[in-house]
Formats: structure tokens, sequence, C-alpha cells
């Protein structure tokens, strides 16, 4: 409904933009928590600030598309990542054919993109298919 209500208004009401940000809240704690069994959070344009830039703990962020095979090749790695690291980091992936504000914003040229956020600061990026080892290396050192 409240997707409905921006898309005719340019706005949500009150009531759906205080679910809206219970949910993402509610992700951002499951993750770092180990609730939700490990799996990449799915962020969009809309969600990204709360659930990346303000998110508790470290986050690495894989800007992907369906069509793109280097993409494809890179997101089982970044499953394991998430199913590994769960409680100790947030692993998001942004589709950006269908939220092009915040990889414009970013300056994404090419996917896969992978950056990785600290207390909402942009701390590395790799651009590119990237070895397991060589992101796991990269996740290590931001949770220290």
């Amino acid at each position: 409904m409240s997707g409905i209500l921006k898309t005719l208004f340019g706005k949500k009401d009150g009531l759906a933009e205080m679910a809206d940000e219970t949910m993402v809240t509610n992700a951002v704690a499951g993750q770092a928590a180990g609730v939700d069994g490990g799996e990449p959070v799915h962020v969009t344009d809309d969600t990204f600030e709360e659930m990346v830039l303000r998110a508790p703990v470290p986050v690495m962020v894989d800007f992907w598309a369906p069509w793109c095979g280097p993409c494809r090749m890179v997101a089982p790695i970044v499953e394991e990542l998430a199913e590994k690291y769960d409680g100790r980091a947030v692993v998001a992936k942004i589709n950006t054919d269908e939220n092009v504000k915040v990889a414009s914003q970013l300056g994404i040229m090419g996917i896969p993109t992978l950056i990785l956020f600290k207390d909402g600061q942009e701390v590395d990026r790799v651009v590119g298919f990237a070895p397991g080892h060589a992101l796991e290396t990269k996740l290590k050192a931001l949770i220290g």
C-alpha cells in the first residue's frame, strides 16, 4: 500500500512510513544478531540509508543486475560471506537496474561493484569479479 501511495502522491503516509522504518530497523538488527539465517539483505534506494549507512556493524554491499554474468559468479561468494559473518557484519545486495539513485550517487560505473561501509562511510571498493578469499580478507579487516 505504501508503495502505491508513494507512486501516486510522491510520499508515504505516516503509518506506512513508520511501518517501513520498523521493518528496515528489524532487518538490520536481525542480520546483526544472526536472526535471518545469514542471507544477504536486499536493499533499495528507499532503504539504503537506514540499512547501510546507519547499520550498527560494518556492511558489504553488492551492486549487481540480473543480466550480469560476473554478478552471478560473485553471488555465491556474497551469500557465503553473509552466512559466515552473520552477526558481525551486514552483507547486502542492491539491484542497480531497479535502484539507480544510490548507484548513481555512489558513482557505480560497472558491476559487480562491492563497497564496504563502516560507520556510514565508504572504506573500500572492489569493481568486477574478485575471488572469495580477497573479499573475505577485506571484510575481516573491516570487522577488526
